[in-house]
């Protein structure tokens, strides 16, 4: 009778993991240089969820309070029960917004905001990359009533 010999293969060998490593190692050289030279659009997609946020958060307030803050309010309303102009009398204990802070846009600038607004009840914009009014590319205004 002839030995039976048994191989237990419970791992992957070296020559299989090296095969791996390199194909990760090739999609990593393909797919980083796409997504990285994109930072700019990424700001902007950034920019129109944040204002998507502040616009439900403006909704709730004034579904409480029947009126939405003033420009001299302004998105502070949301996190701070405003002290001037119509006082809200049904204001949420801990405001409006999640983390309890108005956030910046993706450029570290506020957020513009008018009520009423010259496009509906309010408008939310930030100016873009540059901080000024108009541009292209990443330099270019994000607004509420543009947003779909």
């Amino acid at each position: 009778m002839w030995p039976i010999l048994r191989y237990d293969r419970r791992g992957f060998t070296l020559i299989e993991l090296m095969v791996v490593i390199i194909i990760l190692g090739i999609l990593a050289m393909w797919v980083a240089p796409k997504i990285m030279s994109r930072p700019g659009e990424a700001k902007q997609v950034k920019a129109k969820l944040d204002i998507q946020n502040l616009e439900t958060a403006l909704k709730l307030y004034k579904l409480d309070n029947g009126v939405y803050p003033s420009t001299e309010q302004g998105l502070q309303a949301l996190v701070e029960k405003p002290e001037t102009g119509v006082i809200p009398k049904k204001w949420k204990k801990g405001g409006y917004l999640e983390k309890g802070r108005v956030p910046k846009d993706p450029w570290g600038n506020d957020f513009v905001y008018l009520s009423p607004g010259l496009k509906g009840d309010f408008d939310i914009l930030s100016y873009g990359a540059d901080g000024v009014p108009g541009g292209e590319d990443e330099n270019k205004d994000v607004n509420n009533w543009d947003i779909e």
